[in-house]
């Protein structure tokens, strides 16, 4: 039987990696897109930002400091997404400021961590420490993410390798998808 420690780990790593929760996926992907396959270290920096972003959240909320409307919040997270390729299709790579994407990804962490923030508290019994239940989820979350961006750089740097993919094509059609999709899931939530 798995500790305490472990449980919340594969919560936390099966709620990331659950495709009904498609819109984290989505993000983190087009979040990467902006980035070829070389650039790994800044990628994980760019999700580790995103990762401190809805851990601050969660504490906030599992202290019960902050409670934000989940129908905000559903409507708020495809909007992230919408920004993020916009972001990656309109700014050149030349052009883009990397202290700035980590600043989004914090930003934009905070919001998709106020979705997991109902679900988390929803775990949580009054009487328990939220210490581990707290660490052990944003573990699990961090390495379902990190797969997540393995499997995307792998696919890239298979694709480059095998028919010479530009990065700025890879770009632009993973930030397109990005895009349609936040755009399905925004209108889905307005109607």
């Amino acid at each position: 039987m798995a500790s305490p420690f472990g449980l919340y780990v594969q919560l936390g790593f099966e709620h990331i990696s659950d495709v009904e929760g498609l819109d984290h996926i989505l993000f983190i992907t087009t979040l990467a897109a902006a980035y070829q396959w070389q650039e790994w270290k800044r990628i994980i920096i760019l999700v580790t930002a995103f990762t401190v972003g809805h851990s601050l959240t969660l504490a906030l909320s599992a202290f019960d400091v902050l409670r934000i409307d989940a129908d905000l919040v559903e409507l708020l997270i495809p909007i992230t997404i919408m920004i993020t390729a916009l972001s990656n299709i309109l700014v050149k790579n030349s052009q883009r400021n990397h202290l700035i994407n980590y600043l989004f990804a914090l930003f934009f962490g905070l919001i998709h961590g106020m979705g997991f923030s109902n679900f988390f508290r929803a775990l949580q019994s009054s009487d328990d420490s939220i210490v581990t239940p707290l660490f052990g989820f944003n573990i699990g979350l961090e390495i379902g993410q990190l797969l997540i961006v393995a499997i995307f750089f792998m696919l890239y740097f298979l694709l480059d390798k095998w028919i010479g993919i530009k990065h700025r094509d890879w770009r632009l059609v993973l930030s397109g998808i990005g895009a349609g999709a936040a755009l399905m899931i925004l209108v889905e939530q307005l109607i």
